[in-house]
């Protein structure tokens, strides 16, 4: 008996370690057997890249994480229309967040060009950058393919600074990234183009990517990334008031944008110089910050956070959000900046020097029905096929199974952990209501589609 006792001393103090992990230990997703997908121009058919998908290993110490990723994400990559000839390559990359991130009381720290963060798939967290300004002196834009370099070399800031997100918009691919000499990176919002409200790219129409996570209005949304100061990144919505109360919300951005015609030491607005045309909304400099009010919680500050509870962190912490607009359009400055609200420091390290205890996650097997992921399915009643949509975000390798009224299987897909959706193909079915299945490790949960013809 008292043999027994002790052993189950040990494993309730075994559990109660494992539950009480850093979010930014358990929240990582790991993989080591699937490998991504991507598109080529003119096809939708998309090709396997042999390269593992999300993060292949998670360690940590008492005062850091360190995920070791490909930066690669489990849903397709490409095509990128602009001319942009990289594609999304291997970074074997490993990161170091701490964490017990601290506020930096000194003068903030500017966000800069390459990585700010990582997403939970290991994808890398750009700015609102693209590397192009505009040069008073030459009265043209500088920096970037194709242009002269700007004053002061590169990285150097301007008085005006191209914002990446209406710029490139023509060079991202439906899950609203691109790569930069084969990083792939998001610089906002990691939900595919076609989930937004209003679509503003028809980049999807062909190549049929997804995202990180589906936007989800009724629910807080998922802890999606860390920047580099250390704080987590959620998506869309939060709860409105820092306490958590006051029912879900969008979390909104506190910057505007200015309604001025003419730019100090740049181009004015409107202004064409060849192919360019220099709207309002061109540069990060035509946006102003607006300081929020005990009134107004659910408006951010100029950092793009503030300090609240969160389902993963119920004691409150500083976390940023992806600010998009009504029509869930991305909002400046998208995601972390202009300022980092903690101690900034480069989280991207050529290896782990210090002891440390791998984390390895464990799953059970669920045999009824669950809530634990909210699906969609649409259209229903369909035709020609239907597609299958995870809101929030996916944490597990999904099979999509289609059931006829006997009990026969006659269609199967699967989506990746960090992918959001599938299609099945429904035009040579008979008329009938169906049962899709979706399991994986840790779910199953049924929905009913109509087939009509």
């Amino acid at each position: 008996m008292a043999k027994q006792f002790i052993f189950l001393s040990l494993l309730f103090a075994s559990l109660l370690c494992k539950a009480q992990l850093n979010p930014a230990i358990t929240s990582i997703l790991q993989n080591n057997s699937v490998t991504g997908t991507y598109y080529v121009a003119g096809s939708s058919v998309a090709l396997s890249n042999s390269i593992l998908v999300n993060c292949q290993k998670v360690e940590y110490t008492a005062n850091n994480v360190y995920i070791h990723a490909t930066g690669v994400p489990g849903y397709p990559t490409g095509p990128f229309l602009d001319g942009n000839p990289s594609v999304a390559t291997n970074q074997s990359a490993i990161f170091k967040i701490p964490l017990s991130p601290v506020q930096n009381t000194a003068t903030p720290t500017a966000t800069k060009g390459g990585n700010i963060g990582i997403f939970v798939n290991g994808v890398a967290l750009f700015d609102y950058r693209d590397g192009v300004a505009w040069n008073n002196t030459t009265r043209a834009l500088c920096g970037g393919p194709g242009n002269p370099a700007c004053p002061g070399g590169m990285g150097a800031t301007q008085a005006w600074n191209r914002d990446a997100i209406p710029a490139e918009k023509a060079g991202f691919d439906c899950s609203k990234a691109h790569p930069a000499m084969g990083n792939y990176h998001h610089h906002q919002n990691p939900s595919a183009f076609k989930l937004d409200l209003k679509v503003i790219s028809s980049i999807c129409n062909l190549y049929d990517a997804d995202g990180l996570y589906a936007i989800d209005s009724t629910v807080h949304s998922p802890l999606i990334g860390y920047a580099y100061d250390g704080f987590p990144i959620y998506g869309a919505y939060g709860y409105k008031n820092a306490n958590g109360t006051g029912g879900v919300v969008r979390m909104k951005s506190s910057y505007y944008l200015r309604t001025n015609t003419t730019r100090l030491n740049g181009p004015d607005v409107g202004a064409v110089v060849g192919t360019q045309t220099f709207f309002n909304g061109y540069f990060r400099e035509d946006y102003a910050y607006t300081p929020t009010s005990a009134s107004t919680p659910d408006y951010l500050d100029e950092h793009n956070g503030r300090f609240c509870i969160t389902p993963e962190y119920p004691q409150g912490i500083y976390c940023y959000f992806c600010t998009v607009d009504e029509n869930w359009n991305s909002a400046y400055p998208y995601v972390v900046g202009p300022t980092f609200y903690g101690v900034y420091a480069n989280r991207k390290v050529a290896s782990v020097t210090e002891p440390t205890t791998v984390y390895k996650p464990t799953v059970g097997v669920k045999n009824e029905n669950t809530q634990d992921i909210n699906v969609n399915i649409f259209p229903n009643p369909s035709n020609d096929f239907i597609a299958v949509q995870v809101l929030g975000l996916n944490k597990e390798n999904l099979s999509i199974e289609l059931f006829d009224a006997t009990g026969r299987l006659v269609q199967k897909s699967s989506i990746n952990a960090g992918a959001t959706n599938t299609y099945l193909d429904t035009k040579t079915l008979y008329a009938g209501t169906y049962s899709v299945i979706i399991s994986g490790a840790n779910v199953i949960t049924t929905k009913n589609v109509v087939i009509t013809k």
